[in-house]
């Protein structure tokens, strides 16, 4: 009795925990008359720990956002504003390259309504949304609201369509457990990638913005001045220090009144839009040709005069107005960059523009207050010359190389496919190629001194600028490039996703795919269609990887890049298994005569996606992504147990392994 006790109940927990739909975000629902025809819709989210959605703004390129979408075709009701939500937490999404606006415990909306039906009792309301822990999920739930004085109902808490979340207490603290750390390691390297990495990277900026023709001259001409002018040593140092947090203030300032322009928030927004993505290529062209000579940014002169006079007034306000004329004066070399720095700070959104030009700012005050506590110090700095026209000209091939990822930002989102990733790469290749001759004297530019002999930093440096271009040239033909990623854009979004001659396992002729097929990640054959891949199986007689995902999931991008392009487990996908992979959150709408209502939910499934999604709840009662299974060639399941997101190749191979040797039993 005692052994049987036990095999039923290690039955049920296995069955539990492998056949369960998900559904970690529990709704409640409430209306709140405002006038005799203003109503206010209320929608309360309780989150399950260490789960999070996303943001109905979360931009675009990210994980999908929450939609609220009301279903009025006759006008009975008019929206009033947008529907608002509370605050969300920002993280950056290495997968992505984007941060993403998420709600972890708790979330609340609200959409305020204006009647224009007399006789309409309620408000029908749907909402779309993907919740994520390890895995994600696509959910939708469909809530109806009673008008007060229709049907004597005031408030009312919604039943949610959905079926209730299945699973066992043991099973769901070993789950919390099992992604905690992975959970806190994430969300630590994400912040310490934020507003750090920002003031490190605009540091270095400022750095090499010191070693421009219009500031590094400045520095020893500045010292002199306060150390010679002064009437003792210590006036001299503390008037440098001045000089110096007046230089911190001025950027600081102008990094300020760019987020009070804008909001903190609105600056992601705009630079994740297609239009502000061509703006930021367009002002980053310029200032790249503002370096490499073709003309120079300077501001009026009769602002520097301006400032002149008031800093002979001396004093605080005099050094503070001496700071502002460096600023005026040097704009020709450090505009550029400065400009650079707000747009890729604007990027992150929130404070980063103030936080970035903190960094710039005190890299160029620094040299000015070391030196005037160390005046020793200037007697080993480099003379003058054209070594300075160098480093602004390297500058300006760094700038044009930049701005070529916000073209391909614009093209990414738009889905064009006309800037596709051997274009980026072959326009890098020539950038860099050219740095690299104009370094070895090759080229030379306006402003260029006459050049007899290169120095051996020089040779140095465009040794090292050749290599880069070689290392990059591979690319064309499909090679990672793990160096650069996250600049080009993805390997799939290529004229050639699986490239040239490529291996890995097995090679694939992408001139000759089966019918239905695409070229999947790493040249895999996948089919999107499961009867036409179960065909396919069928005829070549293979097993099938079925494959649940999402073109927004996380972490299935993460088994494909990390797992799937394994030498091992490429050679299994590409030779062993016919791979089919249904996407859950694709939008495209089904014919009319190919939409019905779920039996299993009764939800009415519009587009591929909620097929997808449907038929995965239905048949395996399972709502997560990634999530895999091996199947026969009748579609009968054959793995002992499903899959799901876990970076262990050595495990997800035995899995594969085990899953193909039922097959031939």
């Amino acid at each position: 009795m005692k052994n049987l006790f036990f095999t039923l109940l290690s039955f049920l927990v296995i069955t539990i925990t492998q056949a369960q739909i998900l559904d970690p975000v529990k709704w409640k629902t409430s209306i709140e008359q405002k006038s005799d025809t203003e109503f206010l819709l209320k929608f309360d989210a309780t989150i399950q720990k260490d789960w999070h959605f996303f943001s109905q703004f979360t931009p675009d390129g990210g994980s999908l956002p929450t939609v609220f979408i009301y279903n009025d075709t006759k006008g009975n009701y008019q929206l009033i504003g947008k529907t608002t939500e509370s605050k969300y937490k920002k993280v950056y999404s290495e997968i992505f390259e984007v941060d993403e606006y998420m709600f972890e415990g708790s979330a609340q909306f609200s959409q305020l309504v204006k009647v224009t039906n007399p006789a309409l009792k309620s408000i029908k309301v749907e909402v779309e949304y993907q919740a994520c822990l390890e895995q994600c999920i696509q959910q939708f739930k469909n809530f109806e609201f009673q008008l007060p004085g229709r049907e004597n109902v005031i408030n009312t808490t919604q039943k949610e369509d959905t079926i209730p979340l299945v699973k066992d207490d043991i099973q769901e603290k070993l789950d919390n457990k099992l992604v905690k750390a992975k959970s806190n390691k994430v969300e630590k390297k994400e912040e310490q990638k934020g507003l750090w990495t920002i003031f490190i990277l605009a540091f270095f900026s400022g750095f090499l913005a010191l070693l421009t023709p219009c500031v590094f001259p400045m520095i020893p001409m500045t010292v002199s001045f306060f150390t010679k002018q002064s009437k003792d040593r210590a006036k001299g140092i503390k008037n440098a220090i001045i000089y110096g947090v007046s230089i911190i203030v001025i950027y600081v300032l102008l990094g300020s009144v760019i987020v009070a322009i804008f909001g903190p928030d609105s600056l992601n927004e705009l630079s994740t839009s297609v239009t502000f993505n061509l703006v930021f290529f367009g002002l980053l062209v310029f200032f790249a040709a503002s370096f490499l000579g073709a003309f120079e940014i300077v501001l009026p002169n009769s602002w520097a005069n301006k400032v002149d006079r008031q800093a002979d007034r001396g004093g605080i306000i005099g050094i503070f107005f001496m700071a502002l004329a460096l600023a005026i004066v040097s704009f020709s070399c450090t505009g550029p960059i400065v400009g650079t720095l707000i747009v890729e700070a604007a990027s992150k959104g929130g404070i980063a523009p103030i936080v970035g030009m903190l960094g710039f700012s005190s890299a160029i005050a620094l040299p000015f207050m070391l030196f005037a506590l160390f005046p020793g110090w200037m007697n080993s700095l480099p003379k003058s010359g054209g070594w300075l026209n160098t480093v602004k000209v390297s500058l300006g091939f760094l700038e044009l190389a930049f701005a070529f990822k916000f073209l391909s930002n614009a093209d990414l989102v738009l889905q064009l496919h006309w800037f596709e990733r051997e274009t980026f790469l072959a326009i890098w290749i020539a950038v860099f190629g050219a740095w690299a001759l104009y370094l070895f004297g090759k080229i030379t530019l306006p402003h260029d001194s006459p050049l007899t002999h290169i120095s051996v930093g020089r040779l140095f440096m465009g040794l090292f600028v050749l290599s880069f271009t070689i290392y990059m040239i591979p690319g064309l033909w499909g090679a990672p490039l793990k160096i650069i990623s996250g600049f080009p854009p993805p390997l799939n979004y290529s004229e050639s996703p699986t490239g040239i001659g490529s291996g890995g396992g097995g090679s694939t002729d992408t001139g000759a795919l089966p019918k239905g097929a695409h070229s999947g990640p790493h040249g895999i054959i996948a089919f999107h269609d499961y009867e036409n891949g179960l065909a396919y199986a069928k005829q070549i007689n293979k097993p099938i990887l079925l494959d649940f995902t999402g073109y927004a999931c996380v972490n299935c991008r993460k088994m494909e890049d990390y797992v799937w392009s394994d030498k091992k487990i490429l050679s299994i996908l590409k030779n062993e298994v016919v791979l089919i992979s249904l996407y859950v959150d694709d939008k495209k709408e089904l014919a009319e005569n190919e939409k019905y209502v779920s039996k299993e939910t009764g939800k009415k499934i519009k587009t591929i996606g909620n097929k997808w999604s449907d038929f995965q709840i239905t048949k395996y009662k399972a709502n997560a992504q990634p999530y895999y299974l091996i199947l026969d060639t009748n579609g009968n399941t054959i793995s002992d147990e499903p899959a799901s997101y876990d970076p262990d190749i050595d495990l997800y191979e035995k899995w594969l392994r085990d899953g193909i040797s039922n097959s031939k039993k």
